[in-house]
């Protein structure tokens, strides 16, 4: 049994000689994409609280509030003092940017998908 005969896919999207999923099918795609984007949105402010409360010394609640403004494109909401603060909301801005374009796309994915596969799913009087 060769790698050929295993009909499994990576992205867990059907095929092109595969019927489109039913609704309550891409209910439960779209709501298993939504916990991988919880999941890393969590985890990229995790990270921001971390890093705000380690290296500028701040308060948890003053860490969620930078960390959220950073993740969500806002900007700091507070001047930093230190230097490695200044280079932490550096990396973590960039980070947060990685973060949010991944996890949004884990969102889209499913439903471009869907419209596409629509468009291109092969029928009997195709062949």
């Amino acid at each position: 049994m060769g790698i050929a005969a295993i009909n499994v896919s990576l992205t867990g999207f059907e095929k092109r000689h595969h019927r489109v999923i039913s609704r309550p099918a891409f209910a439960r795609r779209m709501l298993r994409a939504s916990g991988i984007w919880l999941g890393l949105t969590t985890f990229g402010l995790a990270v921001g609280i971390a890093g705000y409360a380690g290296f500028e010394g701040m308060s948890l609640t003053d860490a969620f509030l930078n960390a959220a403004m950073i993740l969500s494109g806002m900007g700091p909401a507070a001047e930093l003092k230190t230097e490695a603060g200044k280079v932490f909301a550096g990396c973590y801005a960039i980070f947060s940017g990685l973060i949010i374009i991944i996890a949004t796309g884990f969102v889209l994915a499913p439903i471009f998908h869907r419209v596409l596969h629509k468009f291109h799913v092969e029928t009997r009087s195709d062949e």
